[in-house]
């Protein structure tokens, strides 16, 4: 049977499954072999990489956030102000995600899709951290009432 355990080790899984294909992409990328090194020209290699890079931080950054979160609900602290927090620079590392994405569409339009994606993501996480926000008010409400 399924229960909200097995669901957040399952969510903890793959957050370190995205944890182990970022830091490979990461490699990978810059090798000979990447076939999008190999497709580009030379001039816009050095554009992909950089992408790729900088990309890469906002990225580390929201998983970690993601697993502190999963951490905090798996003990039982959903309703906290330090999970709305948190919620909150997850919803900015989409959108710098997504700013990195448009503006290397410049040299690659297929970014585009990926910035309007990722602005997409953060604007959902934003709309959650803000029923969090909510709830963990209402949370504090009910604790301090008699």
């Amino acid at each position: 049977m399924w229960s909200d355990r097995k669901s957040l080790v399952l969510s903890k899984c793959c957050v370190v499954l995205f944890m182990a294909l970022l830091l490979a992409g990461v490699i990978y990328a810059s090798s000979e072999g990447a076939l999008m090194l190999r497709i580009m020209s030379d001039g816009r290699r050095a554009f992909f990489l950089a992408t790729i890079y900088a990309g890469s931080v906002p990225t580390a950054v929201l998983l970690v956030l993601l697993y502190g979160l999963l951490r905090r609900i798996g003990a039982g602290q959903v309703f906290i102000s330090k999970n709305s927090e948190c919620l909150r620079y997850i919803s900015w590392c989409c959108f710098a995600g997504a700013l990195i994405s448009v503006i290397s569409a410049v040299y690659w339009i297929a970014w585009f899709a990926v910035g309007v994606s990722a602005a997409f993501m953060g604007l959902i996480v934003r709309v959650i951290k803000n029923v969090f926000a909510k709830a963990v008010s209402l949370q504090d409400d009910a604790d301090f009432t008699i």
